[in-house]
């Protein structure tokens, strides 16, 4: 028996089209695409050519994208002891500040499900060089807004044209790479955010020193510098990032390719979804699971996307210094997602990584609120642990959804489900929690409800991991002795 076969989609008839789809794709095959073996050194020949040509330009995609959606965080604080920081030159109070971000994410909410349905109909390379473009030409926009109304509806078109990105990235790894060869990638992607944040702050300390160049204050410059990278980067995109094995690869690495993916992976060839697919993805009730704890995992994600630097602020650090020193807490962050999210995939335990990380992150975040208000170092300590913790959760839940879900239809569908409802909605409070007027006693709410959500995660993530096990045990009484396909933990 296959202990890494995957079960289908939960209901019977998502598990019939499925059956479908692969006989379909077994009549159909020409003999170029007949099962082939393959050895070990082929494979990893093949992986690592994907990985080089893939990997890098997909983790540039999502760092510019990461880049330009949280400079705003930078902007509101920069310069702000002279005055030409972005939130008082805009005339908005801290609420409306607040409102501008918080519409972003329903922008960004509304377009996740039909803009990763348009990847698969338009082809990755160029919806994706298409949202890049602009996302980029939006952000620049962002250099020349000077009130809170525009800033608003700016932010909203940014939300609307980043949307895909991410559950676009995700879903596009699954034509690419096996179920347990996921988690690792996701995390190679998404902690390029980590990065983005990382840079953000150093890339925003020496903009910062550009205030008043030609008249502009230095966050107006921030915008128009980090939006131009996106826009000149839309054509690398169009032109170099590769749509699916089948059309791209060719010769060996083509049959090895399509062989080793012909049950685990998402196919160009199969149909787009049909309202069957859509109604088998909406009533699997088990993905509400993931649903539900990826909506709280977003709380701190969006949250230290956007305060990192304004509680670096209130750590003691001023002005440029603050920006400075949310670097450290975003590198903890990227390279614990990635050595987190390699174990995850290679011991097929991603609830277990994702709930021990959560546990962490929301110690690190409890720690943080029960500390006195003026223990910087230690709350800095714990701010680094915490972010690490946060981040370092999320690539083994979304290799963990993917590696569950296998028509090429419904894999789209439910990644989009979960970072609409995930990272569109459940990042909505976050931009509520960090109050300003908590900034000299700690941020307690903010800390509060980050570690609350965390224990959530670390709880979900658990009786998830229960579920699947209770599952497989049941699988394999009753398979007689047959293969069966598992699900993945």
């Amino acid at each position: 028996m296959s202990s890494d076969s995957v079960h289908e989609t939960d209901p019977e008839k998502a598990a019939a089209a499925h059956k479908a789809e692969l006989d379909a794709e077994t009549n159909e095959k020409t003999p170029a695409d007949a099962a082939v073996g393959y050895t070990a050194a082929e494979e990893r020949a093949l992986l690592r050519r994907q990985d080089l040509t893939i990997l890098p330009l997909s983790a540039a995609i999502y760092f510019l994208c990461y880049l330009d959606r949280s400079n705003i965080g930078n902007a509101r604080i920069l310069n702000s002891t002279s005055g030409d920081d972005m939130q008082t030159e805009i005339g908005a109070t801290p609420r409306q500040f607040n409102i501008a971000l918080m519409v972003f994410l329903v922008g960004y909410a509304l377009f996740e499900v039909p803009s990763n349905v348009l990847l698969k109909k338009l082809r990755p390379s160029r919806w994706l060089a298409f949202l890049m473009f602009s996302w980029g030409a939006i952000t620049m926009g962002m250099s020349g807004v000077r009130s809170f109304s525009a800033t608003a509806g700016v932010r909203f078109l940014l939300g609307a044209a980043e949307a895909g990105l991410f559950p676009g990235l995700v879903y596009y790894l699954t034509f690419w790479y096996r179920a347990d060869e996921r988690s690792v990638r996701v995390a190679f992607i998404l902690a390029s955010a980590t990065l983005a944040g990382a840079f953000g702050g150093a890339i925003a300390y020496a903009i910062g020193h550009m205030n008043g160049a030609r008249g502009w204050s230095a966050w107006r410059w921030l915008f128009l510098i980090e939006g131009a990278p996106s826009c000149a980067s839309a054509l690398l995109v169009w032109f170099f990032l590769p749509d699916y094995p089948e059309e791209s690869l060719s010769g060996r690495h083509r049959q090895v390719a399509i062989d080793r993916l012909r049950v685990e992976g998402s196919k160009a060839g199969h149909r787009t979804m049909t309202w069957a697919d859509a109604k088998a993805t909406l009533t699997d009730w088990r993905l509400y699971g993931h649903y539900i704890i990826y909506f709280a995992v977003s709380l701190p994600f969006s949250s230290l996307s956007l305060f990192t630097p304004s509680i670096t602020a209130g750590l003691g650090y001023k002005d440029l210094q603050a920006q400075l020193m949310t670097v450290p807490p975003w590198a903890a962050a990227y390279v614990t997602q990635i050595v987190v999210s390699y174990s995850a995939d290679r011991f097929n335990a991603r609830g277990i990584h994702s709930a021990a990380l959560a546990l962490v992150g929301g110690v690190g975040f409890m720690a943080s609120a029960l500390l006195p208000p003026d223990a910087y170092l230690h709350r800095y300590g714990c701010l680094i642990v915490a972010t690490a913790g946060s981040f370092a959760c999320i690539p083994p839940l979304l290799g963990w959804l993917t590696s569950n879900v296998h028509s090429t239809a419904s894999v789209g569908l439910a990644i989009a489900i979960n970072v609409s409802f995930g990272a569109g909605m459940g990042q909505i409070p976050g931009v509520w929690i960090y109050k300003a007027d908590e900034a000299a006693r700690g941020y307690p709410t903010g800390h509060w409800a980050n570690a609350a959500m965390l224990f959530l995660v670390a709880l979900g993530a658990l009786g998830l991991r229960v579920l699947y096990g209770y599952r497989n045990r049941k699988l394999l009484r009753e398979s007689g002795g047959q293969e069966v396909r598992l699900y993945k933990l």
